[in-house]
């Protein structure tokens, strides 16, 4: 069957690290919610899938603090608050005569204490019950830069190299193994970035070339070589435009649950018509979208392998939270989408087993991210011009002041881990597109005087700060801040 070609799904699994930082409505809330929603039905979903899921440092650092207290936290947010205002909200509607709102709710509450359920059973150790599915199954683990920075906007090389470095050994500490996947942060990558990627031994990541080879160009099923030696695995934006694309997109449907319309706790109880949300009815549509899905994919193998004389790698690339939290239906379309490509004969692979079948082509690789537009302006921009001066300012100040510290200075350590934090992508993603208010700013403000005053202490007789930042980045490499 493989000469059909493959499908190799890839998920980017990321989070800025919000545990510890701040409440309703913006904070560890959102990853509480990540946690029920998406990242814990994303256990039985990938179970014996040959899947390629990256995880973002970051993310892991903050799956890691589960095992402690942040597990607590979890759980008293899923048994107290979620539990009340679903009741509450119930209760209102049945008073209100909303009769099948009320009943979504209460159904809708089950999502929760399911997912606190499952989360007890593996232990709440969420991290290795990951780590064992791909030790004993098909799946297979990315690792990223350390907080999800836009590499290509860094100001230095040794900025490069901290996230770079600290994110691939944060990942083999914890999972033992790497096989060199590399997710780069928002697909944003320049020439050249290939060489600091292959000083870690990153041997494949994702581009997005939309733009350079053209939408639906079968030049997208081709893996490109690079000089340095990794692969560059192009996304095929004509699949997945399928569920990303937010007018026609498969999660448009009216059947599926509407993320924007709210109940007074933020509670979803309706379709996108309008009507109240039937949830067997809109698994079915799922059902029927996963069918065309895995047609279209085959459609566009076979067109490769008829034009070509051989077979295709179709990279499917997408935000994990897509599935669960902003499609709510997302998850269980993607578990019919690995049945439906057994029953269509479609291989699905993950990429570094497609990688050994397909040869990667010479062709030259052009500056792009996965962004709107498909390059830097959602972190480049006037609109953040702010934040993007801050992370670069901060960086330059570390990176100097590195040159008249010791090596294993503490207020050092916790500079660096400041300056990982605010160097997030996500803080000018969340004001391009207005997702948080005034939370992202307050945040790259607060990292910004943090470091500031960190790097204080290695001159004057400021007191020295602790060297961690709750559970961020407990794999610090701090060696190319020095030139190692």
């Amino acid at each position: 069957m493989r000469q059909r070609g493959e499908l190799a799904i890839v998920l980017h699994s990321h989070m800025p690290y919000v545990e510890g930082f701040g409440t309703w409505p913006f904070g560890e809330e959102w990853l509480w919610d990540a946690l029920a929603g998406v990242y814990i039905p994303m256990l039985d979903a990938l179970r014996e899938a040959p899947v390629t899921l990256g995880l973002t440092p970051v993310l892991c650092d903050q799956l890691e603090a589960l095992r402690g207290d942040a597990g607590e936290r979890f759980l008293g947010f899923m048994d107290g608050v979620r539990a009340d205002i679903h009741a509450e909200d119930a209760a209102g509607l049945d008073g209100g005569g909303e009769h099948e709102l009320a009943v979504e709710v209460r159904r809708a509450a089950g999502d929760f204490s399911s997912a606190a359920d499952r989360f007890r059973r593996v232990h709440r150790d969420l991290l290795g019950a990951i780590e064992q599915m791909a030790r004993t199954g098909p799946l297979e683990l990315w690792t990223g830069a350390a907080t999800h920075a836009v590499l290509p906007m860094l100001a230095t090389d040794a900025g490069v190299r901290l996230q770079v470095g600290t994110g691939v050994h944060s990942h083999e500490r914890r999972f033992g193994s790497w096989h060199g996947g590399f997710w780069l942060p928002e697909c944003a990558y320049r020439p050249g970035l290939e060489r600091d990627l292959a000083e870690y031994g990153v041997s494949a990541f994702c581009v997005d070339q939309t733009e350079q080879l053209g939408l639906g160009s079968l030049d997208q099923l081709e893996p490109i070589a690079t000089p340095a030696g990794p692969v560059a695995v192009p996304i095929d934006w004509e699949i997945v435009r399928l569920v990303w694309d937010g007018v026609d997109g498969y999660p448009t449907h009216p059947a599926y649950r509407d993320y924007h319309g709210r109940t007074v706790h933020d509670l979803k109880p309706w379709n996108i018509g309008g009507e109240p949300y039937r949830h067997y009815e809109a698994l079915v549509v799922a059902r029927r979208h996963a069918r065309d899905f895995v047609e279209r994919v085959i459609a566009r193998l076979d067109s490769y392998r008829d034009e070509r004389g051989r077979p295709g790698l179709c990279c499917f690339a997408l935000d994990t939270e897509l599935l669960g939290h902003w499609w709510y239906e997302g998850m269980h379309w993607l578990r019919c989408v690995i049945d439906e490509a057994r029953l269509q004969g479609l291989d699905l692979a993950t990429l570094p087993g497609a990688l050994e079948r397909h040869e990667p082509v010479e062709r030259e690789i052009a500056a792009a991210t996965w962004g709107r537009p498909k390059d830097l302006s959602t972190w480049d921009a006037p609109g953040v011009a702010d934040i993007a001066f801050a992370q670069r300012g901060a960086e330059l100040r570390t990176v100097a002041a590195a040159g008249r510290a010791r090596t294993g200075d503490p207020a050092l350590a916790h500079a660096a881990r400041e300056l990982l934090a605010l160097q997030a992508s996500d803080w000018a993603f969340q004001v391009t597109y207005d997702l948080a208010g005034d939370y992202p700013r307050r945040r790259v403000q607060g990292h910004a005087e943090a470091l500031d005053a960190a790097l204080a202490a290695l001159t004057d007789s400021a007191a020295v700060p602790e060297p961690a930042v709750r559970n961020l980045a407990p794999e610090l490499d701090l060696a190319p801040l020095f030139g190692i």
